[in-house]
């Protein structure tokens, strides 16, 4: 009897159920291991199935971790295109706006931790990882992000809101803006150095932007 057939570690759901397993599980091992250190049988472990089980499903480490990107990079996407969506739809009021868009952007999400630790990893290791999952994971996540951000940039130039001459860009330098001063180190800064950061930062931002 194999691993995966045992009854404390059978996945369920059928072969849906074990792919899932196997791509939480390689998140997990990526995000704390990096591409180049991850190993499929520390992955199997994480996973709950043996290794042939994860070879049934992905040809090798390369197409998992790109499978692994694309979910979690979509995942984390879908979260921060609600909150561009919840608030910047209906503006009214430009300042206080972008200050709470800022502040609900900049709160860490334990639902994220693991994407944003991978996103860390591949940073670091960027030259060892195929160039085929760096792409899908930055048009999945932040390509998508910032088009959806540089939407609403548009929607308030046009009414008047904001002098902007490249949407795309001024939305890279809001999120830049929002978060540069959070220390990397802290996960979860205070209240107060969190409003204080996003606040400096839309500030700055408006210095240049408003009309």
């Amino acid at each position: 009897m194999t691993r995966e057939d045992t009854p404390t570690s059978r996945p369920r759901g059928g072969l849906a159920g074990k792919r899932q397993a196997i791509l939480d599980g390689a998140l997990t091992v990526f995000a704390r291991d990096g591409y180049t250190r991850a190993s499929i049988d520390a992955i199997s472990a994480g996973a709950g199935v043996s290794t042939r089980t994860i070879y049934n499903h992905f040809t090798d480490k390369a197409q998992l971790f790109l499978a692994v990107i694309h979910e979690s990079a979509t995942r984390a996407a879908d979260i921060q295109v609600a909150i561009i969506e919840r608030h910047l739809r209906k503006v009214t009021d430009v300042e206080a706006d972008l200050i709470e868009f800022g502040r609900d952007w900049a709160t860490p999400r334990p639902d994220s931790a693991a994407h944003f630790a991978l996103v860390r990893q591949i940073n670091a290791e960027a030259g060892h990882i195929p160039q085929e999952a760096i792409d899908a994971w930055q048009e999945t996540g932040p390509r998508r992000v910032r088009r959806e951000l540089a939407g609403h940039m548009r929607q308030m130039a046009d009414r008047g809101l904001l002098r902007i001459d490249d949407a795309d860009r001024a939305a890279l330098h809001l999120l830049l803006l929002i978060s540069a001063e959070l220390p990397a180190h802290q996960a979860s800064p205070s209240a107060e150095e969190l409003t204080e950061t996003v606040a400096a930062g839309v500030h700055t931002f408006l210095h240049g932007h408003l009309r």
